[in-house]
């Protein structure tokens, strides 16, 4: 009689057991697809912040806010290496410590974690120890996890996650981490180009304008507050003329002349700048073609009918003659393409050339 009592029980075991690995992996499934839509998320919202209009810094720090939201991270500190010091370029720790947290490199602990190009995890076991790194603090970080950051096998700083709890990370998954990580390492890489056209951006010497570079940073910011602008592009058609039969410095004369004169009569919000040689760009943020036209054709007008005079010989004079191609420019696109089109337009175009197209 007991015997098939205990087999009952075996077998009701059994598939309690059984039933018990299913739930198991089922939680497990709905867990990873749980991770799967968190980190698709956070890429999502990564590449959102990366097409904003905003300077460099600005959209890093806006990566980290997005990686303390979505994951829930006590402490997150993003340091690159900008080619002579070690800097924070986004951080919710109190800047107090903000000299130690950029000093991580030097620290014995985290030597391995960056010649290897490997995480580490240090924490302590209880209140009254500190983590190795830290000099004056004690009670804001218990655990702490080091990412080193590579772009094309090149080291350019580290992502340090903190926790006030000892032992916080001990069961977290370091590959979802990892994955996080190697966005923002993909971060890194995509804003590089845009900072260093931040970073490059100079004024011209004879007519006071930003250069071409401004266009696509500080420049495009004022421009994409907007969702429709009309960038115009126009050429000096007899500039190197001007040079070659009069004077360069009569040519300089009228570079600075063009310059001033536009720069006195155009709204604020809108961007102009010395794209190369002979050629200016002036982008209308937020104007329709229909609205710029006028302008320009008056604009032109003035221009050529004024006589400009040599400073070094009021005997020298000459009247500019200018070339424009606008185009309707659309937040979002590809600024630089309009641009180019422009530029091969005005570059081709007969050298007597003198009107308003729009391409």
């Amino acid at each position: 009689m007991l015997i098939p009592i205990v087999i009952i029980l075996i077998i009701a075991v059994l598939i309690l057991i059984v039933y018990n690995l299913s739930i198991h992996k089922k939680i497990q499934t709905y867990k990873n697809i749980n991770q799967k839509i968190t980190n698709l998320s956070v890429v999502q919202d990564f590449m959102s912040a990366i097409g904003e209009t905003s300077t460099v810094d600005e959209k890093i720090k806006k990566i980290n806010d997005i990686l303390i939201e979505k994951y829930e991270i006590k402490y997150s500190t993003i340091v690159v290496f900008n080619g002579a010091e070690y800097e924070i370029k986004a951080s919710n720790v109190d800047e107090r410590h903000w000299d130690a947290l950029k000093s991580l490199q030097d620290v014995d602990i985290f030597k391995d974690s960056i010649s290897q190009a490997t995480p580490k995890y240090i924490t302590v076991n209880n209140d009254k120890e500190r983590l190795p790194y830290q000099q004056m603090e004690f009670g804001r970080a218990k655990s702490a996890i080091f990412f080193p950051l590579y772009i094309d096998n090149v080291y350019i700083g580290y992502w340090i996650i903190e926790s006030g709890t000892p032992h916080d990370f001990d069961n977290v998954d370091i590959t979802v981490l990892e994955v996080i990580k190697d966005n923002i390492v993909s971060v890194l890489k995509t804003v590089v180009h845009q900072k260093t056209l931040e970073t490059i951006v100079r004024k011209d010497l004879f007519s006071g304008l930003y250069s071409e570079e401004y266009l696509y940073g500080a420049g495009r910011k004022i421009i994409d507050q907007y969702t429709t602008s009309t960038i115009c592009m126009f050429r000096i058609t007899n500039l190197e003329e001007i040079n070659h039969k009069c004077s360069r410095e009569l040519g300089n004369n009228v570079i600075e002349h063009i310059s001033e004169y536009i720069k006195n009569n155009i709204a604020e919000q809108y961007v102009f700048v010395r794209y190369m040689g002979p050629k200016f760009v002036i982008a209308f943020s937020g104007v329709e073609i229909n609205g710029v036209a006028g302008y320009v054709n008056d604009l032109k007008e003035k221009i050529e009918n004024t006589k400009i005079i040599s400073e070094e010989n009021e005997k020298i004079g000459a009247y500019p003659r200018l070339n424009f191609a606008i185009s309707t420019y659309y937040k979002g696109t590809g600024l630089e393409t309009i641009l180019k089109k422009q530029e091969e337009y005005l570059d081709n175009a007969d050298i007597n050339e003198s009107d308003i197209t729009n391409i």
